[in-house]
């Protein structure tokens, strides 16, 4: 028999019989949404012997992403099975702790609601700023609500990581998108901002250091390039500048040697948060 012969298979499947499989499949995923549910119910009465507060777990969170992609497969596009992993994750933390997120609408209105429903969903209440600064201050007077504020300079924005200074101070805890590719639906670099969370779940692959300094200068910025990422702006005299740096795999005394070499004269230096490591598929991937 050649192979212009051969029976399809598929073709031995009427439309009927075709249905009826998508109909079960669709009910055997939603009894295993249900069953997760379940889980979450027992999850919430341990925790609540053991722990209070958010049940945001960034360093969880950002590990289930990049399986998620590892093992992904088919006809269905990543972006798809992304966002509905990223609703039903924030979902299920919001059912264990009611939050909300504040978000900073000052760098495009469009794309910040855009990334906060891919990352958060509709079940989560959002609530809209203007102002990094504005978002820290709501998530510091809250129990457990979650911010977003752009991880990229903003014209006229002043130094609004200055807040998260401070062991009680809110701390970056995440950055988004969890899996980073060229052609994302929420593209938005995006700091997640939190009341601190439990040691155990915190990411530290990337720590993020506020640093303040003297004698600032384009010099000095190429200095610091291949040794960090950094926002900078002004602060205090006309050579002052706030850095808020992203440090991987490195240690902060070699920022601050780097600085020193560079004339930049450091005034104060404080940890203000951390999370995982970026996480970049390839196109085509």
């Amino acid at each position: 028999m050649t192979e212009a012969s051969k029976p399809n298979e598929g073709a031995s499947r009427s439309l009927a019989d075709l249905r009826s499989e998508i109909d079960r499949v669709d009910e055997a995923i939603h009894a295993l949404i249900v069953e997760r549910g379940e889980t979450i119910q027992e999850l919430i009465a341990i925790k609540r012997t053991q722990e209070s507060g958010s049940a945001f777990r960034p360093a969880r969170e950002a590990e289930m992403m990049r399986r998620l992609v590892q093992r992904h497969r088919g006809m269905l596009p990543l972006d798809t099975i992304e966002s509905i992993w990223r609703v039903m994750i924030a979902t299920f933390t919001y059912v264990q702790a009611p939050y909300c997120v504040h978000a900073d609408l000052s760098i495009s209105d469009a794309l910040m609601r855009d990334s906060a429903r891919f990352h958060f969903g509709f079940t989560v209440p959002l609530i809209t700023h203007v102002g990094a600064s504005a978002v820290v201050l709501a998530v510091a007077a809250s129990k457990g609500d979650l911010g977003l504020v752009p991880a990229s300079a903003v014209a006229g924005t002043g130094p609004w990581w200055a807040a998260l200074e401070g062991d009680k101070a809110p701390k970056i805890i995440a950055r988004l998108p969890f899996v980073e590719r060229s052609d994302h639906p929420a593209s938005l670099p995006l700091f997640v901002i939190s009341r601190p969370v439990v040691k155990d779940a915190a990411a530290h692959d990337v720590e993020c250091w506020s640093i303040k300094v003297s004698g600032w200068s384009a010099a000095a910025a190429r200095s610091l390039s291949p040794l960090a990422d950094a926002l900078a702006v002004p602060d205090g005299a006309f050579d002052g500048a706030a850095l808020l740096v992203s440090l991987a795999g490195r240690k902060i005394t070699e920022v601050t040697d780097a600085l020193d070499a560079a004339g930049v004269s450091v005034r104060s230096s404080a940890l203000v948060g951390g999370h995982a490591n970026r996480y970049t598929v390839s196109p085509g991937a």
